[in-house]
């Protein structure tokens, strides 16, 4: 029986990965921090990239769905040997790269280091890795994108966007990101490189963001107002304390296209992700933040 070990076992990719994995008849060993109960085929071991005990000493596989840097530091120093590495990282390292916010491209510099470093210690140990760049995920009701608005709609029965947030999006479903991982897992093509996976429809932020509206009961209304309007909306938002990190430069990217090439990932292990036709049970209700 193979064996995987799989950091971030419990976040939106990591769940369905799981999944994936004992389907296929695998031995799964998942790290997670509170402890969960046990199943066929699947060990929860508590702990996080900082300490974790009790990973099988030779692995046929180390899968990461949690922040690319923290696994990067625990790969280089940890004395476990597998000979497959699969890691998620984001996107982020190309479109925050010329921010005009300092945390931002802060991101992308740690992003970039940790594909560096990734793919360095694998090649310094024999081993093979792949490192997968999602666009923004949805669809467990996990993420701090279309979730958070589907919260803020709820809670206010509305959403206010700001006139000409027509920048393109790709957004993913976070179990085709589960089966990406899966399936480039033993194609030769995809050891010691990165892939861009985009969702499998490319459409206007205002659009996607009214078919989240559309998707919710009763469906909040949707209001586009001048840049300068919407700029003091934000503003009142902040000093209320909600949507902290939504910044200037967030605000910019509604107007740019942020738009990958998923043609790589296609041809090498048969990517094909699912349009973008979201349901109300993908945003359950939260707390808006």
């Amino acid at each position: 029986m193979k064996t995987a070990v799989v950091f971030g076992a419990s976040g939106q990719v990591g769940m369905p990965l799981l999944d994936r994995l004992r389907d296929d008849g695998w031995r799964v060993y998942a790290v997670s921090r509170t402890p969960r109960a046990e199943q066929p085929g699947l060990v929860w071991l508590p702990g996080d990239l900082q300490q974790v005990a009790g990973l099988p000493p030779h692995p046929d596989a180390i899968f990461s769905c949690g922040p690319l840097d923290l696994f990067a530091h625990w790969y280089a120093r940890s004395d476990l040997r597998t000979p497959r590495i699969v890691a998620f990282g984001s996107t982020s390292i190309e479109v925050k790269r010329g921010s005009a916010d300092a945390e931002e491209r802060d991101l992308a510099v740690r992003l970039r280091e940790g594909e560096r470093r990734v793919f360095e210690t694998a090649a310094a140990r024999a081993a093979s890795a792949t490192v997968l760049r999602p666009t923004l995920v949805y669809g467990v009701g996990r993420d701090r994108n279309l979730t958070r608005i589907a919260a803020v709609a709820r809670r206010f029965g509305r959403i206010v966007l700001p006139r000409g947030a027509n920048g393109l999006r790709q957004p993913v479903h976070a179990h085709d990101l589960a089966d990406a991982a899966f399936r480039c897992l033993d194609v030769d093509a995809a050891r010691g490189r990165a892939y861009a996976l985009p969702g499998g429809e490319t459409l206007a932020y205002r659009e996607m963001v009214a078919r989240v509206l559309a998707a919710l009961q009763p469906p909040p209304t949707l209001h586009e107002v001048p840049g300068g309007v919407f700029n003091v909306i934000l503003a009142a938002a902040h000093a209320a304390g909600f949507a902290l990190d939504f910044n200037e430069a967030a605000v910019a990217r509604m107007r740019s296209d942020l738009v990958f090439d998923p043609a790589d990932a296609q041809r090498d292990f048969g990517y094909a992700p699912r349009g973008f036709r979201p349901t109300a049970a993908m945003f359950p209700e939260t707390d808006a933040d």
